[in-house]
């Protein structure tokens, strides 16, 4: 769990995300206030519909809030034009979706490349770092594959591979293991766990309990809005017994 006192990288106050308008108009967000901080893993969990996936595509960026503020490393997202919202998320932000978002004519290292490569990195020093990341999710040996040519858990290691590459502050993962096995899911977790023992921010949604296990905290949503949040005592390594 993080220390006190370490330095705030994610924070929601009064966020509400309301999709059309008038009679039907829906809610997905109610008034959430949300912080994550550095060294901190923290689980989302809540029946379809109650709001986890907007509160990470607001968390990171991709959406706009009706109303209240997102914050991330102490910027207001409210305050910058498009291209320096891009530029913030490429080198702070990296995002996990649930349906991946590979780009199918690169291989899996071009993917996992891409935002160190659209932030200015030499391509060699940029794919040098996307095969560590590969290796990080045990994938480094279809580096040269394409997306038609990989399985679905293995396009997910990709992703994950393509959002912890680099420095990013702030890991969002939206069920990340949710193509995978068991081992192969508690391997992806590791790596998540480390991320934020090295001092990142992550936020996971997920529906397994045993994966919200490796969390500091869960954060539970109902019809868009924060219900509970309960602090975890773990021991990660003890998560890998028996899995």
């Amino acid at each position: 769990m993080s220390a006190p006192g370490n330095r705030q990288l994610l924070e929601l106050a009064g966020v509400t995300k309301t999709y059309g308008t008038g009679d039907t108009s829906v809610a997905a967000l109610r008034d959430v206030s949300f912080s994550v901080d550095e060294g901190e893993f923290v689980a989302v969990m809540g029946p379809s519909g109650s709001g986890k996936s907007s509160l990470l595509a607001l968390a990171g960026g991709l959406d706009t809030a009706t109303s209240g503020e997102v914050f991330i490393q102490d910027t207001p997202l409210g305050s910058l034009g498009l291209a320096d919202l891009a530029r913030l998320r490429r080198r702070a932000v990296g995002y996990v979706f649930q349906d991946f978002n590979l780009i199918p004519t690169l291989t899996a290292v071009e993917n996992a490349a891409l935002p160190l490569e659209l932030d200015g990195w030499k391509p060699a020093k940029a794919h040098r770092a996307a095969r560590n990341a590969l290796r990080q999710v045990g994938i480094e040996h279809l580096a040269g594959r394409f997306m038609d040519q990989l399985s679905g858990g293995q396009q997910q290691r990709v992703a994950i591979a393509r959002a912890i590459i680099g420095e990013r502050s702030l890991i969002l993962a939206d069920e990340p293991t949710g193509a995978l096995d068991s081992v192969t899911g508690n391997g992806v977790l590791e790596v998540l766990r480390q991320r934020a023992d090295a001092g990142a921010a992550v936020v996971m949604v997920t529906h397994e309990p045993r994966h919200a296990g490796w969390a500091d905290r869960v954060v539970f949503l109902k019809d868009g809005r924060i219900v509970d949040q309960t602090a975890l005592q773990n021991d990660p390594a003890s998560l890998l017994v028996n899995r």
